[in-house]
Parts: structure tokens; C-alpha cells; sequence
């Protein structure tokens, strides 16, 4: 539901005990309280074997041997011996195998008092929450719980933004746009319990293929607009449009995920306060999203939508940089090669489309999703889009000559400043008009 950046896993309590010990903190621990570290070291094995048999990763034989051999070196040295250490000394599992088991045997322990849903493994982690599957003890049924790390739990600022994103998704009801069961707090933790989707996401998708088939790639892109048209017409922006937010369940229906930064439309005092400021991914987000600016619409979903689309169909994002500062600057700035410059496979109606909803301002793009729907049903019937309009070079209208060929390509160009040297023979043409018009009206005197 939510997509990995960087996240800070949700930690055991501080008088819990530290899960896993390495051979020098063993010792120190056994020596301060033997009963109690044999009591924290067996408790975690106890836990880890469980999951490394259940996992597949090593045998109900191996774990025996690695438990045998740990209570024989324990009773020889009197030094508890990690059954751990011993899975990852004898090559059942590697270190990066066991830290990842360990992070989420912590962070499912620390959650585990959620009422009414057995924790079963992390799904994944983002900047503002980690995702855990659940059961939904009452229906026997899967679920998504997006819980908000303990470091934000006492701060209302993120506390009202958690909230305000299940308020938002609740409102919502498309078979296009994950669902939104519950909100609630529980001790420490903030959750927000959505629909499961038994897949991966667009962003997966597009690290192993790369590039998808243009065909394909319309058959997304048109759910997600769908999703969008839904939720503008409920009042609702999204602000967030990113492959990492949309998923893709394996009988191949995507869903939009992830509201936390959805805004309602009707919002004035949000808008307000949010002005001036950034909210969006760098490599996505609309350019008046950067400048902060106080209207928001759909037009900003479609730009990110679009930025999506590109990169689905190309490979590349937009618009690439070492710093955030750079891409956001190219959005304001810089036009984007067109996608079928890239790509040469992409059909003309495509390209016409995506270059549309990458319009720097939002006047000039699709207004609605519903203008967007049209056009792209148009394209994959192979029909040239109704709204998409390929741009006019004012240099060939001054042209005595038709253009044809690459001249004929760079005429539809959206967006593409004219040259100096263009404008400089602009000038020269009108001042020589109009000094041939002047020197006619004298010699007529």
C-alpha cells in the first residue's frame, strides 16, 4: 500500500530486550543476569526458527542440529549461544537474511496490540508509515494496516495528516482505488486498515520490464484516470500521482494508493496554510505544486499522471538530477524530450497525449480526467485524440514552404521555446513588410 524510501522501523519499547546479541554483548548480558539473557536469547531463537522453517529457508532437521549444538556449547562455556549466530555459522541463512527477519519480528511484536488483527509480516515501509498484512480476525480476511511510527505519535501535525488520509480514502468508493476499512489508535500506534492488494506496484513493474508495451500502458494509465475522475468528482486531489502509489493486482486491475497528501478541493484553509511550500515527489510533481501555488486542482493529478505515463512508456523519468532542486527546477523550466523521440515505437496519438498532460501550465492541459478518458480511449482504438492538439511553431507560418518530414514532426511539439535566431528573422521579415508598404503609399502620393 505503501512504498519503501527510507523509514525508520516502528522499535520494540524501551524496557523490551534487545533481540539479538552478537558474541561480546552475549557475554556482558549472561554476566549481569544469566537467567535473564538466557531467558531473551531463547524467547527470540524460539520466534526465529518459527519463521526460517516456516519461510522455507532451512529444514525442521537443520534447526534441530543448530539448537543442539547451542545447548551443548551453552552448558560447556555457561555463556547462552545464539541458535541465530549458528543458522548464519553454518550458511542456512545469511546476516542480511536474519537482520531483515529481525526487523520484522520487532516491528510485528510492537504492533501486535492492535484489537482485532493478528500481524503477520511487514509489507513495506515509507516516509510516513509502515505497512504491515494482517487478519482481520472478525471476517477471517486479509488487510493492509498502515500504522505511523512511534518518533510521529506525539506530534498532531502528522497525527492530523494520518487521519485526514483515511477520512479521504473512506469518502472514496472505485474498484480503482484502494479501499479504507478502519482508523483508530491503539496505545502508542495510529493505524489506518485498508483493502489488501495481492500484488505488486507499477514502480516494481517498471524496474523489471523497464519499458511497457504502449497497449498496456494505456490499459493502466486509463484505470488510474478513472480512479481520478472518482475521486475529483468527490472533491478530492490527490497531489501524490507516482508508480510507487499505484498497484497492480495479478488479474491486472490498478488501484491508486496512498492518500496522505490528498486535499479537498474545498479546503481554502488548508490551501492557505500550505502555500509557498512543496508537496509532491520530485520526479512527479507538477510544477504549480512547486511554486506552492494556492489552487490545486486536477490538473496537477494529470501532470503527475502524465510524468507516470512517460515514464512507463520511456524508461526514463521526464526529468533526471543529482538533487531534488535540480528535477523540480527542470519541471518549471525545461520542456521534456517527447516521449516518442525515446521511444520511436510510441504511435503519434500517444505521444500527442502524454505531451498534453505535461503542459508546464495547468491551463493548457486536460482540464478533467474525463477529457483524458476520451483521448485515450481514442488512442487505443487508433484514433487521433480529440483534446490533444499538437503545438503550432509560429516560424513555419512565416514559411513560403509546407514542412514535411522531421519539420513536420517538430511543428506538434508541445511547449518548445523558439530560437533567437527564429525570432530575429520574425522581426527582419515584418520591419521589411512593413517599409514595402511604406515606400508603396509614397510612390501612390
Amino acid at each position: 500500500m505503501t512504498t519503501p524510501d527510507s523509514q525508520p522501523e516502528i522499535g520494540l519499547t524501551d524496557n523490551d530486550p534487545t533481540p539479538l546479541q552478537d558474541g561480546a554483548a552475549a557475554k556482558d548480558a549472561a554476566a549481569r543476569n544469566p537467567n535473564e539473557s538466557s531467558r531473551s536469547s531463547t524467547g527470540f531463537d524460539t520466534l526465529i526458527g518459527k519463521i526460517v522453517v516456516e519461510r522455507g529457508l532451512v529444514t525442521q532437521d537443520e534447526l534441530q542440529q543448530c539448537t543442539h549444538v547451542a545447548r551443548s556449547r551453552t552448558q560447556a562455556h555457561g555463556v547462552p549461544v545464539s541458535i541465530s549466530e549458528l543458522l548464519v555459522e553454518n550458511e542456512y541463512v545469511t546476516k542480511r537474511q536474519l537482520d531483515r527477519l529481525r526487523t520484522d519480528l520487532e516491528a510485528v511484536r510492537s504492533t501486535q496490540q492492535i484489537p482485532g488483527y493478528q500481524i503477520i509480516r511487514k509489507l513495506g515501509a515509507g516516509a510516513m508509515a509502515t505497512v504491515f498484512l494482517a487478519k482481520q480476525l472478525s471476517l477471517d480476511r486479509f488487510v493492509a494496516i498502515k500504522v505511523l511510527p512511534k518518533k510521529f505519535s506525539s506530534n498532531q501535525t502528522f497525527i492530523d495528516r494520518f487521519y485526514r488520509e483515511g477520512r479521504a480514502a473512506a469518502k472514496l468508493n472505485d474498484a480503482n482505488i484502494v479501499g479504507a476499512l478502519d482508523v483508530g489508535q491503539a496505545g502508542e500506534h495510529h493505524y489506518f486498515v485498508m483493502e489488501f492488494v495481492d500484488g505488486d506496484t507499477l514502480h516494481d513493474r517498471i524496474l523489471e520490464r523497464k519499458r511497457l508495451p504502449e497497449r498496456e500502458a494505456i490499459q493502466i494509465i486509463r484505470q488510474v484516470a478513472s480512479a481520478l475522475k472518482h475521486a475529483h468528482d468527490m472533491g478530492f486531489v490527490h497531489r501524490d500521482i507516482k508508480p510507487k502509489n499505484i498497484m497492480l493486482t495479478k488479474a491486472g486491475v490498478a488501484k491508486l494508493a496512498d492518500l496522505g497528501l490528498a486535499r479537498a478541493l474545498s479546503d481554502r484553509e488548508a490551501a492557505e496554510a500550505e502555500a509557498g511550500r512543496a508537496f509532491g515527489t520530485p520526479y512527479y510533481i507538477s510544477p504549480e505544486q512547486i511554486r506552492g501555488a494556492v489552487e490545486i486542482g486536477p490538473p496537477a493529478d494529470i501532470y503527475g499522471l502524465g510524468a507516470t505515463f512517460y515514464h512507463m512508456l520511456t524508461g526514463r523519468v521526464p526529468f533526471d538530477g543529482t538533487t531534488p532542486s535540480q528535477v523540480m527546477h527542470k519541471h518549471l523550466k525545461v520542456t521534456a524530450t517527447p516521449p516518442d523521440h525515446v521511444n520511436p515505437s510510441l504511435s503519434e496519438p500517444v505521444a500527442l497525449i502524454v505531451e498534453m498532460m505535461l503542459r508546464k501550465e495547468a491551463r493548457d492541459r486536460y482540464q478533467s480526467a474525463a477529457e483524458l478518458l476520451v483521448d485515450l480511449d481514442c488512442a487505443a482504438a487508433g484514433r487521433n485524440p480529440e483534446y490533444a492538439r499538437p503545438a503550432v511553431d509560429i516560424a513555419k507560418l512565416a514559411s513560403d514552404t509546407a514542412p514535411t518530414g522531421e519539420e513536420a514532426t517538430a511543428i506538434r511539439r508541445v511547449g518548445e521555446p523558439v530560437s533567437g535566431t527564429v525570432i530575429t528573422l520574425i522581426v527582419i521579415l515584418c520591419v521589411s513588410v512593413l517599409l514595402n508598404l511604406v515606400l508603396i503609399a509614397v510612390q501612390a502620393i
